[in-house]
């Protein structure tokens, strides 16, 4: 059979790799595939000046920037992070700080919100290393993945006109709603899927951090945090109802709260500062196993969510970059498909021992609010066991850096 093109369409073009979604995971494939030699296309449905400034997370686990570094994508990261070597857990009208760089020798995390990373990759993909980046691509429709020639179709939103894109493989970056997803077949994967049955209502300040470390606050009110991000911004959370309206959280209300649930002795007050982002998160996990079908790969928000209680979704999406940008540079390299066979597979072993670390850490963060005296009670005994046991201040701190030997 002949196949035959409407005469106004545009032929269809010819690449490698087509990359869907340019958060941290594309943009870091991509910039891989292009060191490699790979010709690759990333589509993304926004505009360049939104995925640079849209309000992500910002703690970056150690080994997750020293494999940015081996790949020529960490130079302004270094330069401008900060370094972060405690946490500090209040309860019981208490301040305890826990020192995980001393209990490990010397590990730390680096706090770098998102959107500069995304910045600093966007540019080194597109402006440095000649990638070809389409933002603004509407419609998108992953094909024919069971196949040796998949395609991904697109509408471009300076013509209006529809694209097809002609690939050996497609990696899927664009998140749980994305067309990436939407083309697995439904019978041939599982998504697995965690509610915790609360919310957060996240808050970014226009504050300096009250304190130099992440602050842990569980109060019988309920669990409040402060993750600084920058020397003027600060990200707070109050743990709320699921589904509550962010706009019921009046300035005054907010800093009230805050200053009631993370309270402790010899704490010095919170600074406050204008509100410029109130949003409300319903704590959950997903995870797809597996991460690949035929010729589609997905990494990041696309293969699996954990929620923001352990601040692992970034490290995760970077982790399956590191893993599926090298084995798609050693398929076209020659060195074999050993890599792209055991991606999935990989990826998950961390996958699910981050989702179990989350599990465990929201019980902490939780288990004194409300009115079980039982569960507040074992939750109590948790966190003095923290810092009573140096065993099991190791295993918290093995788990909460991401250092384990093998996942």
């Amino acid at each position: 059979m002949t196949a035959h093109r409407h005469p106004k369409s545009p032929p269809p073009h010819r690449t490698s790799v087509v990359i869907v979604g340019a958060g941290p995971a594309g943009l870091t494939v991509g910039s891989v595939l292009r060191a490699a030699g790979v010709d690759c296309v990333v589509l993304e449905c926004e505009t360049r000046a939104f995925i640079e400034t849209r309000p992500r997370a910002g703690v970056i686990e150690e080994w997750a920037v020293r494999a940015l570094e081996e790949r020529g994508l960490a130079d302004h990261l270094l330069k401008r992070a900060e370094r972060h070597s405690a946490c500090e857990f209040r309860f019981a009208g208490e301040r305890h700080r826990f020192d995980y760089t001393e209990v490990t020798g010397g590990r730390h995390h680096f706090v770098y919100p998102q959107p500069l990373l995304v910045t600093d990759l966007v540019r080194e993909y597109a402006d440095v290393r000649g990638g070809d980046i389409r933002f603004g691509a509407r419609d998108v429709r992953v094909k024919d993945i069971d196949g040796d020639r998949p395609t991904v179709a697109y509408t471009c939103p300076d013509t209006g006109r529809r694209q097809v894109l002609h690939c050996d493989f497609v990696a899927g970056c664009d998140g749980a709603r994305g067309a990436s997803r939407a083309a697995l077949p439904a019978r041939r994967v599982r998504v697995a899927r965690h509610d915790y049955g609360i919310g957060w209502l996240a808050l970014l300040a226009e504050a300096p951090p009250s304190a130099d470390c992440v602050l842990f606050g569980m109060h019988p009110d309920g669990f409040a945090g402060q993750m600084p991000r920058s020397p003027e911004v600060t990200r707070y959370y109050l743990q709320c109802a699921p589904g509550d309206d962010p706009d019921k959280w009046k300035p005054a209300k907010v800093w009230e709260q805050l200053h009631r649930r993370l309270a402790a002795a010899g704490a010095p007050p919170l600074t406050e500062g204008p509100l410029i982002e109130k949003r409300v998160l319903d704590m959950h996990d997903y995870v797809v196993e597996p991460m690949a079908y035929g010729r589609l790969f997905l990494a990041g928000d696309a293969a699996h969510l954990v929620a923001p209680i352990a601040a692992k979704g970034m490290n995760l999406a970077l982790h399956d970059a590191f893993l599926l940008g090298d084995a798609l540079a050693a398929h076209f390299a020659g060195g074999g498909d050993a890599a792209l066979a055991s991606y999935s597979t990989d990826c998950l072993r961390r996958v699910w021992d981050y989702q179990e670390f989350s599990q465990w850490l929201s019980e902490v963060y939780h288990g004194v609010s409300g009115r079980d005296a039982f569960r507040a009670g074992t939750t109590l005994a948790r966190l003095r066991r923290l810092f009573t046991s140096p065993v099991a201040a190791a295993a918290f701190a093995e788990q909460y850096l991401g250092t384990a030997a093998r996942y």
